[in-house]
């Protein structure tokens, strides 16, 4: 897997996601909430499947 995530990008999923979990945990939001596992993963692993297939790249240095 290369490298396709810019800072600000895996910096706003890690957010995003960690909102979605924890809203999902409290029952506000409903199971739904739990996609937030997929924006954390890709925040960690800094790389976006549906970015590679679209040909995105949010990274400079990459």
């Amino acid at each position: 897997m290369t490298r396709n995530l810019g800072q600000f990008d895996r910096i706003a999923r890690l957010a995003l996601g960690a909102v979605l979990i924890i809203l999902a945990a409290m029952g506000t939001i409903g199971v739904w909430g739990y996609l937030g596992v997929i924006f954390v993963g890709t925040a960690f692993l800094n790389f976006c499947p549906i970015y590679r297939v679209l040909g995105i790249k949010t990274c400079s240095d990459c």
